[in-house]
Order: structure tokens, then C-alpha cells, then sequence
């Protein structure tokens, strides 16, 4: 029985989730097209993060900010490994925890917390805003962060806010294997052998971007992405896709911020028109 999205093509920018984003597009017909971006990697200084762990069982943190869901399992897993994951988890429920969004909530779930404050707009800004009207003041705040982002803001209002930020970043992105890849992706959305692109991290954007500057046809992604819907899984996306002047064609309806929601949203604006015959696609 054919699905809602059969014969259209999706290309989706492969990072951690996206095996089960593949698979809920293709339970609806959809030919997904999946291009590996990154590689996620624990950070080299696996020193500084178990003393950063240490230093939050011994003395509690007051306040933890969550950045992402890949965040918190690393350090529940960097806890594991020096013997630590039980106290970890034991001191994080002491402490009153902020999550920006939905998925460092999921992931606290997994370990049997809760965040007590999730901020009602899941990017930087909202987190700094949701810390600006906290009390903050001679308080210990730890903060998740993760790569490739200037978190100079974020460290800078906990201060204001009279909080000591102690932050820890406990994973990088190992880019270089994925160039080919990208730069292939890039070659079939400029031929029009794509329906839609869904991008669901700002890293993916920023790593497209890049990618096509390092290969030299950020030109043709720009021309290739004018043609083509851009879905884009929330704000924290449509903000960066905005930052490199590209567009937001497609998105959930506000605060549904997940992948169902986007697929239904997808799902909605391509099956306007037809996929994109044959012809177009050798």
C-alpha cells in the first residue's frame, strides 16, 4: 500500500537521530536520501570532563543549563566510565535543571529526571532570557554546551545574572570524512532530484554551508536550495538557515518542534503538487 509521500524524494543531513527520522519518512513512501554530515565524538579532554563531573557530585551544582540531548547522554557515559554514573545521576536531581527545548528533557527522562524549567523558545537567546528572569544571584550554574557555537552570550548573562557559569562541553564533531558526501548532495539538489531537504540541527546547517564553500559551489547549493522546499524542524534551524540568507519553506506548527510533526508538515506541502517525474531525475 502506497504511502502519503511515495515517489517524493527527501534528503535528510545524517547526524545521531536521524536512522529514525529515515525510517518514519519511509513508513509514508518517501525515497529518503541520506547524507552522513558528522560524525559525533566524545571531546579529547576527557580530563577536564571527569573533573567537571567530580566537582558536580562533591558539591552539587545550584542551577544546570542543558543545551542538547546529546549533552546529557555523554556525560551520564563519561560518568559511567570513570565509575561515577550513579552519584552523577544522584547529584544532577539536586540540582534545579533547564533544558533548552525538548531533547535534553527526553534525555533526562531516560535517566529517571525531569528538567524543573524548559525554555518556551529552544535557542541560545530563549535560554538566556529564561536565566534573566532567575535568581541567580551567588549561585553555581553549570553549562552544557556543545561544538561549534560562540556561547559568549550565554556565559556572560549568567554572570550578569551574578551566577559562576562552570561550563563543560563533552563532545566534538568530526567533520572531514563526510565532504563527498555533501558535496554529492549538493549536486542533486542543484539538479532538481529533490523534493525537499529536512534539516532538524543548526550544526546541519552550518556544516552544509561550509562544506559547499570548501568545494566551491556554494553558488549552486544557494541556486539548488531557491528550487527546492526547505523544511526546518523549528527555530533554532529557521534562525541559522536565516543567518546564511537561505529560507524556511516548511516547519511544524509552533511548539511542535519534533520530527512527526515536521514529517506531517512535509507531508502537507509536497503533496500539493507531484513529486518530481523521472525525467528531472537522471
Amino acid at each position: 500500500m502506497a504511502g502519503k509521500l511515495d515517489g517524493y524524494r527527501i534528503l535528510i543531513l545524517e547526524t545521531r537521530e536521524e536512522a529514525q527520522f529515515s525510517r518514519l519518512l519511509q513508513d509514508q513512501g518517501a525515497d529518503v536520501i541520506r547524507c552522513p554530515m558528522f560524525t559525533i565524538e566524545d571531546t579529547p579532554d576527557q580530563d577536564a570532563v571527569g573533573a567537571w563531573i567530580r566537582s558536580a557530585i562533591s558539591e552539587p551544582l545550584d542551577d544546570l543549563v542543558l543545551m542538547t540531548g546529546e549533552g546529557v547522554r555523554r556525560l551520564v557515559t563519561a560518568a559511567d566510565r570513570i565509575g561515577l554514573k550513579n552519584e552523577f545521576i544522584a547529584a544532577l536531581a539536586k540540582s534545579r535543571k533547564y533544558a533548552r527545548g525538548p531533547k535534553p528533557g527526553n534525555a533526562l527522562r531516560q535517566i529517571g529526571l525531569t528538567a524543573e524549567v524548559v525554555t518556551q523558545t529552544p535557542t541560545t537567546e530563549g535560554v538566556i532570557a529564561t536565566l534573566c528572569e532567575s535568581a541567580l544571584q551567588g549561585r553555581r550554574v553549570g553549562l552544557q554546551l556543545y561544538p561549534e557555537k560562540d556561547h559568549s552570550a550565554l556565559l556572560a548573562a549568567a554572570r550578569e545574572a551574578g551566577a559562576t557559569p562552570l561550563p563543560v562541553e563533552p563532545y566534538v564533531y568530526d567533520t572531514g570524512a563526510a565532504q563527498a558526501n555533501i558535496t554529492a548532495a549538493i549536486a542533486e539538489i542543484a539538479a532538481g532530484r529533490v523534493d525537499t531537504i529536512a534539516l532538524t540541527s543548526s550544526g546541519q546547517v552550518r556544516r552544509l554551508v561550509e562544506a559547499a564553500r570548501a568545494d566551491g559551489c556554494e553558488e549552486q547549493l544557494r541556486m539548488g536550495l531557491a528550487l527546492t522546499p526547505v523544511a526546518s524542524i523549528g527555530p533554532v534551524v529557521s534562525n541559522e538557515l536565516k543567518i546564511h540568507g537561505l529560507q524556511t519553506d516548511i516547519s511544524p506548527a509552533e511548539g511542535a518542534y519534533f520530527m512527526k510533526p515536521l514529517i506531517q508538515a512535509i507531508t502537507a506541502r509536497l503533496t500539493q503538487t507531484p513529486p518530481r517525474t523521472a525525467a528531472q531525475r537522471l
